[in-house]
């Protein structure tokens, strides 16, 4: 057995894989996954099939030479903020400069539909220093409201798959990671919009969004994970914001990048920030 994204797969299912890519060459990875989930059952406690799961799983088989997948249809390795060029809809708002303590209610609310979809994009394409990338298999976009005005936008992933510090944090085995690796979630964007200056508004937004996003994620994906991961690139940012909000800085990263395979420094080495969502986290994971 062989484990990907919290699931056992056998030798004969991996052939599988490879048999119908023979036959068919050409055939996608979306209509891909969503044929595997079919033939084995492979679905959500709402029993919609886990196809965006079954595609990450996917991706790490062919990384790990045992499939090949036809060419992804995103020829572009550059897919930031040329797709959403800014609008008037994204220009500056009122500004904001009092502190956390004397604004009104905070609200975090699920982007949903493609008209609050594509603004988001846009609010992170023109205002983020990494700019819009699109997010892979399991996640979540929130856009952070004080009364009716947006004051951040907020996302969450796929982990990395392989990290020094955070598996020695954890005292995870190689087992124990491939196995349990979707309990992990990776908070891939975080933006407070440039004309907002709250001090302790970042913190705060941290704090929320740790006890709403795992009621969200079992509603969306039928499972809770048990523990957050951040990068921060320490030569543009202390990381005060995840400090405060009793993060903890495990190390830092190789300059590798979250998916690569590669041994040589690619990207800013970043440090490492965890937050654990419930306090056996590392019993759940090394189970």
């Amino acid at each position: 057995m062989t484990v990907y994204c919290g699931r056992d797969f056998s030798a004969e299912e991996i052939q599988m894989i490879r048999d119908l890519m023979q036959e068919n060459p050409d055939l996608k990875r979306s209509p891909l996954s969503r044929r595997l989930c079919e033939l084995w059952n492979w679905t959500k406690p709402n029993g919609e099939l886990k196809d965006m799961t079954c595609r990450v799983a996917l991706l790490r088989m062919q990384a790990d030479g045992l499939v090949t997948l036809a060419p992804s249809i995103h020829r572009s390795s550059n897919r930031r903020a040329a797709h959403f060029p800014a609008t008037q809809a994204s220009d500056p708002q009122t500004p904001i400069k009092a502190p956390v303590h004397e604004l009104d209610a905070l609200t975090l609310r699920l982007v949903n539909g493609t008209v609050n979809s594509r603004l988001w994009n846009e609010y992170i394409a023109r205002y983020h220093y990494l700019g819009y990338t699109p997010l892979s298999g399991a996640q979540m976009r929130y856009s952070v409201f004080v009364g009716e005005q947006l004051v951040a936008c907020i996302s969450f992933g796929a982990s990395a798959w392989k990290l020094k510090e955070r598996e020695r944090f954890i005292g995870w085995q190689e087992h124990q990671r491939q196995k349990n690796l979707q309990l992990v979630v990776n908070n891939a964007r975080f933006l407070i919009l440039p004309w907002i200056n709250s001090k302790g508004l970042a913190s705060k937004i941290l704090s929320r969004v740790a006890r709403q996003l795992p009621k969200d994620w079992f509603n969306r994906y039928g499972f809770r994970p048990v523990l957050l991961e951040t990068f921060v690139e320490f030569e543009r940012h202390r990381g005060t914001c995840y400090k405060a909000a009793n993060w903890i800085n495990v190390g830092r990263t190789t300059g590798r990048g979250k998916k690569s395979l590669s041994h040589r420094q690619l990207i800013p080495v970043k440090d490492i920030w965890l937050y654990p969502l419930q306090r056996n986290f590392a019993a759940v994971l090394c189970q």
